[in-house]
């Protein structure tokens, strides 16, 4: 007899609605599916409908909508609601978090993910328990288990092993009433203003396993027994890619990501970017492990294969979401900056990452007030901005951070300037 399943999540976003729920009811091997939510009003949304919510999938040719039915869910912050999710911890086997960031593990007192964790695994009739965390993290599992530990509410009754994860699927939260209507997307339940829409791609990498004879009760998710490369691939190549589409997208007046597929000259920068810069990096870096993903047709399918779904018009990402948090993105280990630097001790010169970099330090300057860049920094029309302006701007962003190579990075980005006003002439002719 196969083991039966219960799974608890904390967040109820697109990707733990339209992956690790979605993914859980579809492989039938789940008796109890509990979600903690602290939004008020989509608890109340989701209990009015039978525990029944809508998904909307892009896919390459069109979007479908799906019903996903027998969740669960209850408020942390409510006391009776709080009992129930501690009761439903007690016998879970599968745990996922799907929050902000790993900054929310610790917020909420007893009514946090630490504490709630530490409380409902020291004691129950589950046998063991996996937690998968999806906060964008590297160490995201190291993270989780600190904290509760930290919690100190005593020693689980149970094996327990957090899991980190490479999310590569994207999705996001529709609010707009006229976009909601454009795309023709169902609400997440009847009367809600809002839908969720993710695409259909749903290969997930996971740390591997190693609790003797656990069995996931996902089953299609790929275990791997370090995720560091897939890690790096992703930030350094899925997302630097996104964010330079993005920002030279911006610049060349582009309202959608999905606009820039009939954009050949920003195309050609991406891909070689993807592919020649931070890809032969990557490939150079983790060639010896013998995943196909590092060999060279391995990573030309998957740049082909990303380049598609980032452009997808049925997602319709806009230019202002897939720009955001410039400043974060601009962090010296951060995408950008990351994949230069990755390229550079590889032996690679990122010349076309360095114009995604370099449009990005332009869009935040553009906004430089709002952003709150100092006075004494800005710059005005980044168009004249000499050599040594972009320098006191990159090391302002580093914040006296020791960022080697430090020089060859600016002057790369120096470098990437001319070129990206002569690609923005073009457009404008």
């Amino acid at each position: 007899m196969s083991e039966i399943h219960k799974m608890t999540g904390f967040g109820f976003g697109p990707i733990q609605a339209g992956l690790f729920v979605h993914e859980a009811v579809r492989s039938g091997a789940f008796s109890r599916i509990v979600i903690a939510e602290i939004d008020p009003t989509l608890v109340e949304a989701v209990r009015s409908n039978n525990g029944c919510y809508r998904i909307n999938i892009a896919l390459r040719d069109g979007i479908a909508s799906e019903d996903v039915q027998g969740i669960e869910i209850l408020n942390p912050l409510v006391p009776k609601d709080r009992t129930s999710l501690l009761s439903a911890l007690n016998e879970s086997t599968d745990v996922t978090t799907c929050l902000p960031s790993i900054s929310a593990y610790a917020i909420g007192g007893n009514a946090s993910v630490a504490d709630l964790l530490a409380r409902g695994l020291a004691e129950g009739t589950a046998p063991s328990t996996i937690v998968y965390t999806a906060e964008n993290n590297n160490h995201a599992g190291e993270h989780l288990e600190q904290q509760v530990t930290t919690a100190g509410r005593g020693t689980p009754s149970r094996s327990v092993q957090y899991l980190n994860t490479v999310i590569g699927k994207m999705s996001r939260v529709v609010t707009d009433p006229d976009e909601i209507a454009e795309l023709r997307l169902h609400p997440i339940t009847p009367g809600l203003k809002k839908a969720f829409l993710v695409e259909s791609f749903s290969r997930i990498m996971v740390s591997r396993i190693r609790i003797p004879g656990v069995t996931p009760g996902i089953r299609s998710f790929d275990e791997k027994d370090d995720l560091l490369p897939f890690e790096e691939a992703k930030l350094y190549g899925h997302n630097a890619v996104h964010a330079l589409l993005a920002y030279v997208g911006e610049l060349r007046g582009h309202k959608t990501v999905a606009s820039i597929s009939a954009d050949d000259a920003v195309i050609k920068i991406a891909r070689s970017a993807f592919l020649n810069e931070s890809g032969a990096a990557l490939r150079i870096k983790f060639g010896h492990i013998g995943e196909p993903l590092f060999t060279e047709a391995g990573y030309a399918a998957y740049v082909d294969d990303l380049m598609e779904r980032i452009t997808n018009p049925f997602l319709q990402d806009s230019i202002q979401r897939a720009g955001r948090d410039v400043l974060r993105k601009l962090a010296p280990d951060d995408r950008l900056f990351g994949a230069m630097r990755l390229a550079l001790e590889n032996g690679i010169e990122p010349s076309n990452m360095a114009m995604g970099t370099m449009a990005a330090i332009a869009v935040l300057m553009q906004r430089d007030e709002a952003r709150e860049v100092p006075a004494s920094l800005r710059r005005g029309d980044w168009r004249n901005w000499s050599d040594a302006d972009i320098e006191v701007l990159v090391k302002w962003l580093w914040r006296d951070s020791r960022v080697p190579p430090a020089q060859r990075l600016i002057h790369c980005v120096q470098q990437a300037k001319p070129r990206l006003l002569n690609l923005l002439v073009r457009a404008e002719q």
